[in-house]
């Protein structure tokens, strides 16, 4: 799978142990969207992800639909979507609730390490 400059849906425990597997290790960011495919603000944000992953390709974007991954998303006390949750070296470094685009883009600048963001 391609990792760089694209949103990587995880719709499979195992794709997403592998992606979890392949970025545990790293500083890399990894940010995660948990989304559902009948949520509205998802699908509004949907294209801002997707545009902060073509712009900063190295941060790593997943996505996870909640009802194909409900293990996943309790896993990370998903209560509410979209949410963002930020890992870096397997760990949560923040989150963010709801489809915010500047918290949203404030974030992944904040914890990326490099270069400037902007969707």
């Amino acid at each position: 799978m391609a990792s760089e400059g694209v949103v990587i849906g995880c719709h499979t425990v195992d794709q997403w142990k592998e992606q979890f597997d392949t970025h545990v290790g790293s500083t890399k960011l990894v940010v995660v969207d948990f989304t559902a495919s009948w949520c509205g603000p998802c699908r509004m944000i949907a294209p801002i992800l997707a545009e902060l992953a073509t712009n900063i390709p190295h941060v790593t974007f997943l996505k996870v639909d909640v009802d194909e991954l409900k293990s996943i998303a309790q896993e990370y006390s998903v209560r509410s979507i979209p949410t963002f949750v930020f890992l870096k070296e397997g760990k949560i470094v923040d989150k963010v609730v709801g489809a915010k685009k500047d918290e949203l883009s404030a974030c992944v600048a904040k914890h990326a390490g490099e270069a400037t963001v902007s969707a």
